[in-house]
């Protein structure tokens, strides 16, 4: 996941979600409350399926028609490349520089879109769609996502810019295969932005939804939906 360290305002997690290649040697972490699968659920159809294209899940993002008046994409934002050090995390510290810098889960197929809204109060969204196997895909979340959750408070430091973090692990909506929810607050300069993430898995394709927790919470179905459709 991207994280806007030249700005002060970060839409979504901090490090989230740069992770290094996962492999059959990789370590499951172990669930939490805001981790949970659908207990006595059928196995998706989807699960032992092949991954989908990078342009295949391109045409499941949502778009400015499916959101509504008042959202429009935004372009997408140069990678950063500033050192960053992370204070007060050491399972995050593990993970290495990038994965507090930005840049996105480690799985070559994927899509992304960022939306701002300006209805009444400007805020943004931002999807994020990955597709792999549906067990590399668990393992991959669930390791970032404890370790951010671990630390309840912690700092990245990104150049010259001190970002302040508070993390706090919620009840997550019971939709798809896995889900994980969190609420971040980032503060800098004494102004705080609070963003909610949420990711579901289902089958071979993961969602991770993150901005405004009122337009997440508002979005959250329709972006499963259009993700998840019938392949």
């Amino acid at each position: 996941m991207r994280v806007c360290v030249a700005t002060a305002l970060c839409l979504t997690a901090v490090s989230v979600l740069a992770l290094p290649a996962c492999s059959a040697e990789t370590t499951k972490a172990n669930g939490s409350p805001a981790s949970s699968s659908r207990a006595g659920k059928p196995a998706s159809a989807d699960q032992d399926a092949a991954p989908m294209s990078s342009a295949a899940l391109d045409k499941r993002l949502l778009n400015e028609s499916d959101l509504g008046s008042g959202y429009l994409r935004k372009p997408e934002s140069p990678s950063q490349h500033d050192d960053v050090t992370i204070v007060g995390c050491p399972a995050l510290n593990k993970l290495g520089g990038d994965a507090a810098t930005g840049g996105s889960l480690d799985f070559p197929r994927q899509a992304k879109a960022t939306f701002a809204y300006a209805g009444g109060v400007s805020s943004e969204i931002s999807e994020e769609l990955y597709s792999n196997t549906a067990a590399d895909l668990s393992d991959g979340f669930r390791q970032i996502f404890n370790a951010m959750t671990g630390c309840p408070t912690y700092q990245v430091i990104a150049g010259s810019t001190k970002i302040n973090i508070a993390s706090q692990k919620m009840t997550a909506p019971q939709l798809g295969d896995e889900q994980w929810s969190q609420r971040l607050t980032f503060s800098v300069g004494g102004r705080d932005t609070v963003t909610k993430q949420t990711a579901i898995r289902d089958g071979n394709v993961l969602l991770v939804f993150s901005g405004s927790p009122a337009l997440v919470d508002r979005h959250l179905d329709k972006a499963l939906a259009k993700a998840a459709a019938t392949r």
